[in-house]
């Protein structure tokens, strides 16, 4: 079996994979004081919940963007696995050509969902990850990553109207139907839900017509989501072809499959 760690500001998703299918996932709060003890405590626990053996993983492979929790992670596959990790950074096969400026500033989270993304649904193709923030992501038919746009996430949204205002409370993220509303909680509501609606139309339209321009193709661009927010931004606009909540994983999976005959596993 196959560990997998997808490891974002806020949540650290975890899955399980048998002979190359996902057989089970999980979804942990990211804390950089939690010792690599208690983290391999909670897997434990995890695994004899759903029937699994720790002593059937025969690697680990770990996606980070929290530098700080990398060594924790890469202590505990050691400690209770007995593994020396992959991790995704330099050195990494991935099956990309990076067009970024400085290739190492791109997140490794933004790599495995285009790995992902172009072996199963092909290029040209958008990328959009609604994560602590919301990527976008632009990949051409010739598995080049071009690059793409940065932007806050509905929760970083969320919290600053909470954390820099008097008077807003803390909302839930979920729409309220309409956009007149005659209350705070939904007023919130709709501007961070259909104001991130709006932003990630905009978006993705300026960025497919910018890669068919760079491309210089023809073919239809492929809009796929990602994200634990993702459906629900997906329900108030036209242009995502394809809500994929397991394509991180999907793409470590995909990454080792390429990485696992290698002797010296990368770390960074």
């Amino acid at each position: 079996m196959l560990l997998a760690f997808d490891v974002g500001n806020t949540n650290i998703v975890l899955g399980v994979f048998k002979e190359g299918k996902l057989i089970q996932n999980w979804r942990l709060e990211t804390d950089n004081n939690k010792s690599a003890d208690e983290y391999g405590m909670v897997i434990n626990q995890l695994f004899t919940y759903e029937g699994l053996k720790t002593q059937e993983v025969k690697d680990v492979i770990i996606s980070t963007v929290v530098p700080s929790v990398l060594y924790t992670l890469q202590h505990l596959s050691m400690k209770y696995f007995n593994k020396r990790a992959i991790v995704i950074g330099p050195g990494i096969k991935t099956g990309l050509i990076v067009k970024y400026d400085n290739p190492k500033q791109v997140g490794a989270d933004r790599i495995v969902n285009a790995v992902a993304a172009y072996a199963k649904y092909g290029g040209p193709l958008v990328v959009i990850d609604f994560g602590t923030a919301t990527t976008f992501c632009a990949i051409t038919e010739n598995a080049e990553y071009l690059g793409g746009t940065i932007a806050p996430g509905v929760k970083i949204a969320s919290d600053a109207l909470f954390e820099k205002t008097a008077k807003l409370p803390k909302v839930e993220l979920e729409e309220p139907g309409h956009v007149i509303c005659k209350n705070t909680i939904e007023s919130m509501q709709s501007g961070l839900v259909y104001g991130h609606m709006g932003m990630v139309d905009y978006i993705t339209k300026k960025m497919k017509k910018e890669l068919k321009a760079i491309s210089k193709t023809d073919k239809e661009v492929i809009v796929v989501a990602t994200g634990g927010l993702a459906s629900l931004i997906e329900k108030g606009i036209d242009c995502i072809d394809h809500v994929d909540k397991m394509l991180t994983l999907e793409g470590l999976e995909i990454i080792y499959e390429k990485n696992k005959g290698h002797k010296n596993k990368q770390n960074i």
